[in-house]
């Protein structure tokens, strides 16, 4: 059963991904009537244990917030996770769980390593990278090796650029499971929760091959 976080627009489009591949889903809001409660006519339950006592698959709705996500990654084991929440969803959901705050005393050293051409932002221990810094992205760009944009031939995709700029980071990579929509894979999640159990300090970004944003945290 796949985990989609966020009930808005994107969430419904990926949402609606899983429906037309027949995925199991669970969408993830704090708004019980977010537009995919309402668009999609999602069943509501309360909770893990629920899902578990389904002996089918199906379409639901649980009302919750960035807290409960990492347990919901380790009980369900899902091969996917959208992360379609106006928020850093990886990074977020290790500060809450872990009591952590932001390791703004490192941005600087994270930043030093990155073209400046690619940084979007930096600052409260997040930076926002991407290949097409200025522009706005075409809707459905299926990524291509020269951006559709601005026409520059990308190096190598975000993902690999930000490794080699903080190369202890844990990098999660968006996968593009059709143009526009990427998903993090489940046992990468699952991986960074139990990685991030033992660190008093860890860098963590989700990225894609055009973008990205990298957080860093600390006890």
């Amino acid at each position: 059963m796949d985990i989609v976080v966020g009930g808005g627009r994107y969430g419904i489009e990926a949402a609606k991904y899983l429906e037309r591949n027949s995925r199991s889903f669970i969408v993830l809001d704090t708004n019980p009537e977010c537009a995919a409660v309402r668009e999609l006519g999602l069943k509501s339950i309360k909770g893990i244990e629920e899902i578990k006592r389904e002996r089918e698959g199906g379409e639901y709705f649980l009302r919750g917030g960035i807290e409960i996500l990492p347990d919901l990654v380790l009980k369900l084991n899902p091969e996917y996770v959208f992360p379609t929440a106006p928020i850093h969803v990886a990074a977020e959901a290790l500060r809450v769980k872990y009591g952590m705050e932001p390791w703004n005393e490192v941005v600087d050293c994270i930043a030093a390593g990155l073209p400046f051409r690619v940084i979007v932002s930096a600052g409260r221990g997040s930076i926002v990278v991407s290949y097409n810094r200025d522009h706005d992205c075409l809707e459905k760009c299926s990524a291509p090796d020269v951006c559709p944009v601005t026409k520059i031939r990308k190096p190598c995709p975000m993902h690999d650029l930000v490794k080699f700029a903080w190369p202890n980071a844990v990098v999660l990579i968006s996968q593009q499971l059709e143009p526009g929509l990427g998903a993090i894979a489940g046992k990468d999640f699952a991986e960074l929760i139990k990685h991030a159990e033992k660190k008093e300090k860890i860098v963590v970004a989700t990225a894609c091959k055009c973008h990205g944003v990298i957080t860093a945290l600390k006890s």
